[in-house]
């Protein structure tokens, strides 16, 4: 089997996700044949360098061996059962787990399969929560400029991505919308922490126009990722726990990307010291192995629900494969890894390499800006360094770095013009050196004339 006998089968057969199918046709899709650690194999003998974790799933290397053998022990015991009316030892230690590793008052957990569907049942639960307890008209959700919470329909209306959002609005509910503390676009002279103090005037305004029918406020904690890795300081969540609670509204923390590590602490909001009314985590729970996503909540929000059947006061939402056994023994298997190697600690030596090793980019005419919380950096391509201004998007100059990259074993995918890494926590010092020169190399090729 080659490269080219799978394209030509995947090209008869799949649809792929975000994708306009007709680049195929001049950009080869990459067919993978194995993954081992950092490393992807395709079936030609080459390697690629995933130095975007797998659309920024993966934490502990491919086909990691701890993991490997957890999910082949639960796979000879019990592969799934229906959660509703039964339980499974799985997912028991897995909640009991996730409680004892977030803060008190987080005390409950929901699971669904997915990051969408866990901002799904966040939205429903909140509102859910305020028509039990006697305020049906908090029916609204206040969210960022630039924020994204998934491509379901519910998800989408509180996500403010043009490209996903435009074509289906006349679908989806209305948020209210205030602009985000991204720091790209601060005044020169201002720093992170006086940027976002400054923008959180926009969410008070907000919140003092709209409390009286706002249900929740839904954030991405620092880091925005799916807009181009935009970032804040943590002292905008300082300022929106303290905001939303004076107001009676409650607090989404949507850390499907921003949990695990990713920003530098185990979850993004202990950086600010807070704690959200809901906690949403997927993608790196399972290590990027299963679809597993899960709602923390605490009893104040469960007792609102806790009723007698007839009161029709339960929530009534679920999917088929809710709390798979396979999926939370991944899961497991992943929290061994954090609380036995001292992941963060190592994590925080691995961030400040790959600092070091762009740091020479800070000069280049067309970076505009290299930022950075913990495990992930952003390169932004500018036309103009002093303006500020950015490439037109129709011209796509991310593709090129995308292309040079695969040249020189290594997958990189820009958002538009942001060239960024997340990679997964085993890469070495080596490894972000090699990706650091082939960066530097696409976006030269990618911002000449």
């Amino acid at each position: 089997m080659s490269n080219r006998d799978v394209i030509a089968r995947d090209l008869n057969a799949v649809w792929h996700p975000c994708t306009q199918m007709k680049d195929h046709e001049w950009l080869p899709l990459v067919p993978i044949k194995r993954g081992e650690g950092i490393w992807l194999h395709d079936f030609d003998g080459n390697r690629y360098l995933d130095a975007i974790s797998s659309w920024w799933v993966n934490l502990f290397g491919h086909a990691n061996p701890r993991i490997n053998a957890a999910l082949k022990d639960q796979i000879d015991n019990l592969e799934h059962v229906i959660l509703a009316g039964f339980s499974h030892e799985p997912v028991v230690e897995l909640s009991e787990r996730l409680v004892e590793i977030t803060p008190a008052p987080l005390s409950r957990c929901f699971y669904t399969d997915n990051g969408s569907s866990a901002v799904e049942v966040a939205l429903k639960m909140s509102y859910h929560y305020w028509k039990n307890c006697g305020n049906p008209n908090k029916t609204k959700f206040i969210t960022l400029t630039q924020s994204y919470h998934g491509e379901t329909l519910g998800t989408l209306g509180v996500g403010d991505v043009a490209l996903y959002k435009e074509t289906y609005k006349p679908l989806l509910m209305e948020a209210v919308t205030v602009p985000s503390p991204d720091c790209f676009h601060r005044d020169p002279d201002m720093s992170w922490e006086q940027h976002s103090r400054r923008m959180f005037a926009h969410m008070e305004a907000a919140l003092e126009a709209h409390a009286h029918e706002t249900a929740a406020v839904i954030v991405e904690p620092l880091l925005q990722c799916a807009t181009g890795m935009r970032m804040y300081d943590p002292v905008y969540l300082e300022l929106l726990r303290e905001a939303c609670d004076r107001h009676g509204v409650h607090l989404i923390a949507d850390e499907i990307a921003t949990g695990f590590g990713r920003t530098g602490t185990l979850f993004a909001c202990e950086q600010a010291g807070i704690v959200p009314d809901f906690l949403l985590l997927s993608k790196g729970l399972t290590a990027g192995y299963l679809p597993l996503a899960v709602v923390l909540t605490s009893d104040h929000v469960y007792e609102a629900f806790y009723d007698d059947f007839a009161t029709l006061r339960a929530f009534m939402h679920s999917h088929s494969y809710t709390g798979n056994p396979i999926a939370c023994r991944a899961a497991l298997a992943t929290l061994d890894i954090f609380r036995d190697d001292d992941v963060i600690a190592r994590n925080r030596a691995l961030s400040a390499h790959m600092r070091r090793a762009v740091a020479h980019l800070e000069d280049h005419p067309h970076v505009g800006e290299i930022r950075q919380h913990g495990m992930v950096l952003a390169m932004e391509m500018v036309r103009d360094k002093s303006a500020q201004d950015p490439f037109p998007w129709q011209e796509r100059r991310g593709i090129r770095v995308y292309q040079h990259a695969l040249t020189r074993e290594a997958l990189l995918r820009p958002l538009g013009n942001v060239v960024y890494f997340m990679p997964p926590y085993v890469i070495t010092e080596e490894q972000i050196d090699h990706l650091a020169t082939v960066a530097a190399e696409g976006i030269d090729i990618a911002t000449r004339d």
